[in-house]
């Protein structure tokens, strides 16, 4: 019986990673080993940074938080804990907007809660 390579799916599963390398410096982009070690890195990089970036943004808007409160006498933990306790239910990326585009709304809440 003949051999049967299948090569209709492997030039598929080659051609496939060789279009995700698309654009990828020297032989990153069309030697199919080296285009295959360099994506498999790349994407576990992507997965790491969609991780890392909902951390930054929670940094970014706790910082902005603080500083918005802190210009009215209270600090970032005061502040968040006194909102729970008079059961405000706004998030931080909410709060940081108010901080930043709404700043006499920001200080009446602020206010309310003190």
């Amino acid at each position: 019986m003949p051999r049967s390579v299948n090569a209709v799916a492997s030039r598929a599963r080659r051609k496939k990673i060789l279009k995700q390398a698309k654009g990828f410096y020297g032989k990153r982009k069309n030697v199919y080993t080296v285009a295959k070690n360099v994506l498999e890195k790349g994407l576990t990089y992507s997965y790491v940074g969609r991780k890392l970036k909902k951390r930054n943004y929670r940094q970014l808007w706790i910082a902005r938080i603080n500083a918005a409160v802190r210009a009215e006498g209270i600090t970032y933990s005061e502040f968040i804990h006194k909102l729970s306790e008079k059961n405000v239910d706004l998030n931080r990326k909410v709060l940081a907007d108010l901080a930043m585009n709404e700043p006499e709304t920001f200080k009446s809440l602020v206010a309310s809660v003190k």
